[in-house]
Protein backbone atom coordinates (compact mmCIF):
# COMPACT_ATOMS: atom_id res chain seq x y z
CA UNK A 1 0.00 0.00 0.00
CA UNK A 2 1.55 3.66 -1.33
CA UNK A 3 1.74 5.95 1.70
CA UNK A 4 0.14 9.21 0.27
CA UNK A 5 2.18 12.62 1.73
CA UNK A 6 -0.56 15.43 2.67
CA UNK A 7 0.48 18.83 3.95
CA UNK A 8 -2.68 20.02 5.75
CA UNK A 9 -2.12 23.91 6.29
CA UNK A 10 -3.58 26.94 8.04
CA UNK A 11 -4.91 29.65 5.33
CA UNK A 12 -4.05 29.80 1.29
CA UNK A 13 -1.24 30.56 -1.03
CA UNK A 14 -2.29 32.38 -3.52
CA UNK A 15 0.50 32.76 -6.06
CA UNK A 16 3.50 33.65 -5.54
CA UNK A 17 7.17 31.79 -5.76
CA UNK A 18 6.43 30.30 -2.34
CA UNK A 19 2.98 28.23 -4.13
CA UNK A 20 4.99 27.37 -7.21
CA UNK A 21 7.80 25.87 -4.97
CA UNK A 22 5.53 23.71 -3.02
CA UNK A 23 4.19 22.45 -5.55
CA UNK A 24 7.21 21.56 -7.20
CA UNK A 25 8.54 19.93 -4.77
CA UNK A 26 5.17 17.74 -4.14
CA UNK A 27 5.56 17.05 -7.51
CA UNK A 28 8.90 15.95 -7.58
CA UNK A 29 8.43 13.83 -4.16
CA UNK A 30 5.24 11.62 -5.83
CA UNK A 31 7.64 10.73 -8.58
CA UNK A 32 10.64 10.29 -6.83
CA UNK A 33 8.19 7.95 -4.41
CA UNK A 34 6.32 6.38 -6.84
CA UNK A 35 8.26 3.03 -7.34
CA UNK A 36 8.89 3.04 -3.42
CA UNK A 37 5.20 3.17 -2.70
CA UNK A 38 5.60 6.95 -1.47
CA UNK A 39 2.71 9.39 -3.15
CA UNK A 40 0.71 10.71 -4.41
CA UNK A 41 1.41 14.29 -2.52
CA UNK A 42 -0.62 17.02 -1.98
CA UNK A 43 -1.68 20.70 -0.16
CA UNK A 44 -4.76 20.43 1.80
CA UNK A 45 -5.45 24.25 2.79
CA UNK A 46 -7.80 25.18 5.61
CA UNK A 47 -8.94 28.52 6.47
CA UNK A 48 -10.88 29.46 9.19
CA UNK A 49 -13.50 32.68 7.49
CA UNK A 50 -14.91 33.73 10.73
CA UNK A 51 -12.35 34.28 12.56
CA UNK A 52 -12.07 31.60 15.32
CA UNK A 53 -8.83 31.19 16.08
CA UNK A 54 -6.87 28.43 16.90
CA UNK A 55 -9.81 26.20 18.03
CA UNK A 56 -10.99 26.76 14.64
CA UNK A 57 -8.39 26.21 12.78
CA UNK A 58 -7.51 22.45 14.77
CA UNK A 59 -10.71 21.33 13.94
CA UNK A 60 -10.45 22.30 10.12
CA UNK A 61 -7.22 20.07 9.87
CA UNK A 62 -8.58 17.37 11.90
CA UNK A 63 -11.05 16.84 9.38
CA UNK A 64 -8.71 16.80 6.99
CA UNK A 65 -6.66 14.07 8.55
CA UNK A 66 -7.47 10.81 6.97
CA UNK A 67 -8.15 7.93 8.66
CA UNK A 68 -5.60 5.84 10.17
CA UNK A 69 -3.23 8.08 8.80
CA UNK A 70 0.21 8.58 10.84
CA UNK A 71 -0.12 12.57 11.91
CA UNK A 72 3.04 14.65 12.41
CA UNK A 73 3.20 18.24 13.55
CA UNK A 74 5.41 21.06 12.87
CA UNK A 75 6.02 22.90 15.72
CA UNK A 76 9.68 24.73 16.86
CA UNK A 77 9.54 22.96 20.12
CA UNK A 78 9.24 19.23 18.24
CA UNK A 79 12.09 16.79 17.55
CA UNK A 80 14.88 17.31 15.18
CA UNK A 81 15.03 14.98 12.88
CA UNK A 82 17.69 14.84 10.00
CA UNK A 83 16.86 14.58 6.60
CA UNK A 84 17.97 10.21 6.30
CA UNK A 85 15.86 10.13 10.10
CA UNK A 86 12.59 11.74 8.66
CA UNK A 87 13.16 9.19 5.46
CA UNK A 88 13.20 6.66 7.64
CA UNK A 89 10.14 7.37 9.64
CA UNK A 90 8.23 7.78 6.31
CA UNK A 91 9.87 4.40 5.13
CA UNK A 92 8.57 3.03 8.74
CA UNK A 93 4.88 4.51 8.54
CA UNK A 94 4.97 2.90 4.72
CA UNK A 95 6.19 -0.69 6.14
CA UNK A 96 3.24 -0.30 9.03
CA UNK A 97 0.57 0.03 6.69
CA UNK A 98 -0.39 3.65 6.58
CA UNK A 99 -2.41 5.07 4.06
CA UNK A 100 -1.68 8.36 4.57
CA UNK A 101 1.18 10.54 6.09
CA UNK A 102 -0.44 14.00 7.27
CA UNK A 103 2.12 16.83 8.46
CA UNK A 104 0.46 19.75 9.90
CA UNK A 105 1.70 23.35 9.71
CA UNK A 106 -1.36 25.73 11.93
CA UNK A 107 -1.41 29.02 12.07
CA UNK A 108 -0.22 32.17 14.20
CA UNK A 109 -1.53 30.70 17.33
CA UNK A 110 -0.47 27.60 16.62
CA UNK A 111 -2.19 23.92 16.53
CA UNK A 112 -3.57 23.01 20.34
CA UNK A 113 -3.17 20.51 22.64
CA UNK A 114 -5.83 18.52 21.00
CA UNK A 115 -3.96 17.99 17.84
CA UNK A 116 -0.74 17.37 19.87
CA UNK A 117 -1.63 14.29 21.47
CA UNK A 118 -3.00 12.65 18.31
CA UNK A 119 0.48 13.31 16.90
CA UNK A 120 2.53 10.38 16.21
CA UNK A 121 5.88 12.81 15.69
CA UNK A 122 6.33 16.73 16.51
CA UNK A 123 8.93 17.68 14.38
CA UNK A 124 10.66 20.91 14.69
CA UNK A 125 12.82 22.83 11.86
CA UNK A 126 14.85 24.38 14.68
CA UNK A 127 14.28 26.67 17.35
CA UNK A 128 13.90 29.55 14.64
CA UNK A 129 10.21 31.16 14.02
CA UNK A 130 9.69 30.68 10.50
CA UNK A 131 6.85 32.19 8.34
CA UNK A 132 4.33 29.93 7.20
CA UNK A 133 4.66 30.14 3.86
CA UNK A 134 8.75 29.01 3.84
CA UNK A 135 7.42 26.33 6.18
CA UNK A 136 5.32 24.75 3.73
CA UNK A 137 7.95 25.05 1.32
CA UNK A 138 10.76 23.71 3.44
CA UNK A 139 8.46 20.59 4.54
CA UNK A 140 7.99 19.66 0.90
CA UNK A 141 11.44 19.97 0.07
CA UNK A 142 11.96 17.79 2.61
CA UNK A 143 9.16 15.02 1.70
CA UNK A 144 10.74 14.86 -1.86
CA UNK A 145 14.34 14.44 -0.11
CA UNK A 146 13.38 11.59 1.76
CA UNK A 147 11.97 10.16 -1.65
CA UNK A 148 15.64 10.47 -3.52
CA UNK A 149 17.06 9.18 -0.01
CA UNK A 150 14.71 6.08 -0.03
CA UNK A 151 15.39 5.93 -3.28
CA UNK A 152 19.01 5.99 -3.49
CA UNK A 153 19.16 9.01 -5.52
CA UNK A 154 22.83 11.66 -5.50
CA UNK A 155 19.91 14.72 -4.82
CA UNK A 156 20.59 13.93 -0.83
CA UNK A 157 24.56 14.48 -0.09
CA UNK A 158 24.53 14.70 3.51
Amino acid sequence: MALRLLVLAVGRLRGGPEQALVRDYLDRAGQAGRALALGPCALVEVEDRGGGGAAVEAALLARAIPAGAAVCLLDEGGTLLDSPGLAARLARWRDEGRGAAAFLIGGADGLGPGLRARADLVLSFGPMVWPHRLARVMLAEQLYRAATILAGSPYHRG
